[in-house]
C-alpha cells in the first residue's frame, strides 16, 4: 500500500515551519519531518501596517527552501496557513499573490477564531482532558479557548504575542516595575473575557513557548521519562522558572537547557502570561499539548464526512496504534482480557487485594499491550515492554498513567519490577507500589493461561481461606501447556497476595 504523506506550511509571526506527516494504518498522522525557520515577520510590519519588502523577501525565500524539502515526498495534500502578522498586514492580498506566483502555495490566512479553533481541536483529539482552557502564545497574537465535555464554548484572539509583549522590558533583566506593568496589562486583557475568571480547570499550553517552559522544567528536575506531550506542572513550577529566568542575562539565557536560543530574548514575558493566566483562572494544573494548530488543521480534514470534528475515544485510538505497530494478536488480547476480568472480580469478591474499579481500568488498559516488547526480542521482552510504553507518547494518558501502564504491562517478577520502579519510587506510595505489582502479577498469570493461544480456558472460579486461594480453571481442550506455565508463574501472584495458591483444571467437554 502506497504511503500517504501530508504537508503543512505554518507561517507564524516569530517562526515558520514545514511539517510532513505520514498517515498511519489506524488513520492518525505521525510527524516525519519538521523544518523550522526563525523569520520574525512581526518585526517587518511597518508603522502603516504593511509587511515590508524585506519581510516579503524573507517570507518568499523561506517558502522556496521549504518547497525543496517537500518535493522529496509524494504528497497527498499540502496546506499553507498564515497567522497574526499576515492577518494584520494591510498588504495581505499582494503577499498572497506573490507567494502563489513564486512558490505555487495557496496561502490561507486564518482568522483569530480559526487559529483558536484549530488549537482546541488538537487538544481534545490528543489528550484525555474533557474540560479546560487552552492558550497558544504566538509571536503576534495569543489565542485562548474554553471547552467543556470536549465541546468548544468560547474562543478569543488577543492582539499581542511574544514579540509585542517584549516592549514592556527595556532592560536585559526585567525590573520589578516592568513586571508589575505587564501583569496589570494582562489582568485588564483577561478581564475583558468574563468566561475566563476562576474556572478552576486545567490550563493547556500549546506552541513553542509552552514547549520551552516544559523542557526547562524537565531539565531542572532531571526528569526520567521521555516525551513532552501531556506533561503536567504546577503554579509553583512556573513561578520557580520565572524567577530563575528573570535573574539571568541574555547570554546566560541562551545557554539554559531546554530553552531554544532563538526564544531566549522573548521567553520571560511569555512565562509571565502563563503564570498570570494560571492565577486568573485558578487553574488546577498546567498541561502541555505538543499538538497544536498544525495538527488541528489536519484533524479537521481527517474528520470530514464523519459528522463531527471529535474522535470518539482518544486513548482507544492510541492503544489501537500500539496493537498495529507491534503486530499484537487481537484474538489473544480479547481472551486474556476476559480471563483477567474473571480473575480480577473473583479476587475482588473474595476480598483479595482490596481491588477497586480504578484498578480494573489500569489492568484492563495494560491487558491490551502486555508483553508488547516480545515483538523486538522474546528474551528481554519485559525490558523492551517497559521502555517502549514508559517513553512513547500515548495520546490520552498523562505521564503518571503512562508509567503505571508500563509497570503493569511489563511485569515479570518482583525483582525486575523493583528495578523498573526504582527511579520513580517518589511518585508512588508504598501501598500504590504493592498494588501495581499485584495488578502486574494478575495479568502475567492470566497471560500464561493462554500460553498456546488456543483460548482453552473458558471460565475461572476462586475460593479463599485464611492461608490458601484455590483457583479452578474450566477448559475445553487439553491443558497441559497452560498448566505447566501457570504452575510455574503462580509464585509471583502468591507473593503479591501473601497466600498459597492451588490450581485445579476441570474438563468442560464431559
Amino acid at each position: 500500500m502506497q504511503k500517504k504523506y501530508y504537508a503543512i506550511v505554518d507561517i507564524g509571526s516569530n517562526t515558520m515551519r514545514l511539517v510532513i506527516y505520514l498517515q498511519e494504518k489506524a488513520g492518525k498522522l505521525r510527524e516525519v519531518e519538521n523544518v523550522k525557520a526563525v523569520a520574525r515577520l512581526r518585526n517587518h510590519l511597518d508603522d502603516e501596517g504593511l509587511l515590508t519588502k524585506t519581510g516579503i523577501d524573507i517570507l518568499i525565500s523561506t517558502l522556496k527552501s521549504f518547497k525543496e524539502v517537500a518535493e522529496t515526498y509524494h504528497l497527498t495534500n499540502t496546506v499553507c496557513v498564515a497567522t497574526a502578522t499576515i492577518r494584520q498586514a494591510k498588504n495581505q492580498t499582494e503577499i498572497q499573490q506573490k507567494i502563489q506566483e513564486e512558490t505555487g502555495y495557496e496561502m490561507k490566512i486564518l482568522s483569530g477564531h480559526e487559529e483558536a479553533f484549530y488549537g482546541y481541536l488538537a487538544v481534545v483529539n490528543s489528550t484525555a482532558v474533557t474540560e479546560g482552557i487552552t492558550i497558544d502564545i504566538g509571536g503576534g497574537s495569543t489565542e485562548v479557548t474554553y471547552f467543556k465535555s470536549r465541546n468548544l464554548l468560547e474562543s478569543h484572539s488577543f492582539p499581542f504575542g511574544a514579540l509585542t509583549l517584549n516592549q514592556f522590558f527595556k532592560h536585559e533583566q526585567p525590573l520589578d516595575d516592568e513586571i508589575a506593568e505587564l501583569r496589570d496589562f494582562l489582568s485588564k486583557q483577561f478581564d475583558s473575557l468574563p468566561w475566563l475568571k476562576s474556572r478552576a480547570v486545567p490550563l493547556i499550553g500549546i506552541g513553542g513557548s509552552a514547549r520551552n517552559l516544559v523542557q526547562i522544567d524537565q531539565n531542572k528536575k532531571a526528569y526520567p521519562l521521555a516525551g513532552l506531550h501531556q506533561y503536567k506542572i504546577t503554579e509553583t513550577d512556573i513561578k520557580e522558572i520565572s524567577d530563575y529566568l528573570g535573574s539571568l542575562s541574555l547570554s546566560k539565557l541562551e545557554k539554559v537547557e531546554g530553552l531554544s536560543s532563538d526564544r531566549a530574548d522573548i521567553i520571560f514575558p511569555v512565562i509571565e502570561v502563563f503564570h498570570s493566566l494560571y492565577q486568573y483562572i485558578e487553574a488546577e494544573s498546567f498541561i502541555l499539548s505538543r499538538k497544536g494548530l498544525r495538527e488541528g488543521v489536519f484533524y479537521e480534514q481527517l474528520s470530514k464526512g464523519l459528522g463531527t470534528f471529535l474522535f470518539p475515544n482518544v486513548l482507544e485510538d492510541s492503544i489501537q496504534e500500539l496493537i498495529n505497530d507491534f503486530d499484537l494478536n487481537p484474538k489473544q488480547i480479547l481472551h486474556v482480557q476476559f480471563l483477567t476480568r474473571r480473575l480480577f472480580f473473583e479476587f475482588s469478591n473474595q476480598d483479595i487485594g482490596f481491588l477497586t474499579d480504578e484498578d480494573w481500568m489500569d489492568v484492563k488498559r495494560a491487558s491490551y499491550v502486555f508483553n508488547l516488547g516480545e515483538y523486538i526480542d522474546s528474551e528481554s521482552s519485559s525490558q523492551h515492554t517497559f521502555y517502549l510504553l514508559a517513553n512513547r507518547t500515548i495520546d490520552g494518558l498523562l505521564h503518571l498513567d503512562r508509567l503505571k501502564l508500563a509497570l503493569i504491562a511489563s511485569f515479570k517478577n518482583k525483582t525486575v519490577f523493583n528495578q523498573f520502579i526504582d527511579p520513580f519510587k517518589d511518585w508512588f506510595s508504598k501501598n500504590e507500589q504493592k498494588k501495581l505489582r499485584l495488578l502486574g502479577s494478575i495479568l502475567k498469570f492470566t497471560y500464561c493461561l493462554d500460553a498456546t493461544k488456543r483460548q482453552i480456558v473458558e471460565d475461572i472460579k476462586v475460593t479463599s481461606s485464611e492461608k490458601t486461594v484455590n483457583i479452578t480453571l474450566y477448559c475445553n481442550q487439553t491443558w497441559m501447556p497452560e498448566e505447566y506455565q501457570s504452575e510455574k508463574q503462580k509464585k509471583h501472584l502468591e507473593k503479591a497476595i501473601k497466600k498459597n495458591i492451588t490450581l485445579e483444571f476441570v474438563d468442560t467437554t464431559n
